[in-house]
C-alpha cells in the first residue's frame, strides 16, 4: 500500500480480514471489526456507518498491535478483556477460560431445577466457577438463590469477583478458594453445577492454538482421557448435596457415555439425564442424589 493511501475504515477492514485469513484464523472478518471496533471505542454496528472514517495514529497503532497477536493465535476475548454469556458482558483475561455457548446449557439446568424448587432460599456450589459465568448467570436471574463459587486459582477468582461486583451480586455470592469440595466442610447444597476441565492430555495435539497455547491449562485438560476431575466430582459431590439435590455438569461428547456408566455405578444417583447442545451432541450430564 502506497503513503499516498488513506486508512479508512473500510481499508482497514479489508487488509486486517486477509491478513487474519492468511494467518489461519476461523472468523478473519468478524475478528478484525471486533478489535477495530475495540481500538476505536464504537460499537461494531457504526464501523459499517462510518466506512470513510479516518482513524487516528494512535487509534491505528493499538489496532495493529491487536491484530499481530491476534494472528499469533491469541483469542479476541483476551485482547478485548471482554466475553458476552448468557446475554451478560463478562471480563475475562488468561487467568480464565472463555465463556463458551455450550456451557449455557448448564445454566439452563440449574434454572430450571431452581424454578422447581419451592420457598425459602435454595441453594447453589458452583465448582471450578473461572470467570464467575455460571454462579453469575444463575444468580442475575433467580433472585432467591444464595450461591457459593469456588475455584483453586487465586487469579480466576480475582476476575469472578469483579464480574458479580459488575453486575450487582457482590453480595449474593460467595467466593472460596478450593481445590473441588475442599473449602465445604460439612455443607450440603441443593444444586452441585460444574464446567470441569473434560479434555484429555492425548488430545492436546487436536486442539487449536487459540485454546491450547493460551487458555489455562488447569481449566482444559483433566487426565489422559478428560474424565479425572469429573470422576472426583461424581464420586465426593453426594456427601455435599442435600436429599434429592441435584449435580449436573458440561462434558465432552466423547466421554459422556463413560460418565453417565460412573454416575450409575456409584449407586448413590438417580434420574441421570443428558442434555445435548445445539450440534445434537450429548453435552451436560446431570442426576439427582437418591433421597433415601
Amino acid at each position: 500500500m502506497t503513503t499516498e493511501e488513506v486508512w479508512t475504515v473500510k481499508r482497514l477492514l479489508e487488509w486486517t480480514t486477509d491478513y487474519l485469513a492468511r494467518s489461519g484464523a476461523d472468523s478473519p472478518r468478524l475478528d478484525a471489526e471486533i478489535l477495530l471496533g475495540k481500538a476505536l471505542g464504537w460499537p461494531r454496528i457504526q464501523l459499517y456507518a462510518r466506512y470513510d472514517a479516518i482513524p487516528s495514529d494512535d487509534e491505528r497503532t493499538c489496532f495493529r498491535e491487536s491484530i499481530k497477536r491476534r494472528a499469533k493465535g491469541m483469542p479476541v476475548a483476551y485482547l478485548t478483556g471482554e466475553r458476552e454469556f448468557f446475554s451478560l458482558p463478562f471480563e475475562v483475561s488468561p487467568a480464565v477460560l472463555i465463556p463458551r455457548p455450550e456451557t449455557e446449557f448448564v445454566v439452563v439446568g440449574v434454572l430450571d431445577a431452581l424454578k422447581k424448587r419451592e420457598g425459602g432460599a435454595p441453594t447453589l456450589l458452583d465448582i471450578g466457577t473461572g470467570s464467575g459465568a455460571i454462579a453469575v448467570a444463575v444468580a442475575k436471574h433467580d433472585s432467591r438463590v444464595r450461591v457459593t463459587a469456588v475455584d483453586r486459582s487465586a487469579a480466576a477468582l480475582d476476575v469472578a469477583r469483579r464480574n458479580a461486583a459488575r453486575h450487582g451480586l457482590a453480595e449474593r455470592i460467595e467466593f472460596r478458594c478450593s481445590d473441588l469440595f475442599q473449602a465445604c466442610g460439612e455443607e450440603r447444597f441443593d444444586i452441585i453445577a460444574s464446567n470441569p476441565p473434560y479434555i484429555g492430555e492425548r488430545e492436546k495435539d487436536s486442539l487449536s492454538v487459540d485454546v491450547r497455547d493460551h487458555e489455562p491449562h488447569e481449566a482444559l485438560f483433566s487426565g489422559d482421557d478428560g474424565t479425572d476431575l469429573t470422576r472426583r466430582l461424581i464420586a465426593e459431590a453426594p456427601q455435599h448435596l442435600l436429599p434429592a439435590g441435584l449435580l449436573i455438569f458440561e462434558t465432552s461428547p466423547l466421554i459422556a457415555e463413560r460418565l453417565v456408566e460412573a454416575l450409575n455405578a456409584d449407586g448413590r444417583y438417580e434420574a441421570i439425564s443428558v442434555r445435548k447442545d445445539l450440534a445434537g451432541l450429548p453435552r451436560v450430564v446431570s442426576a439427582r442424589v437418591a433421597s433415601k
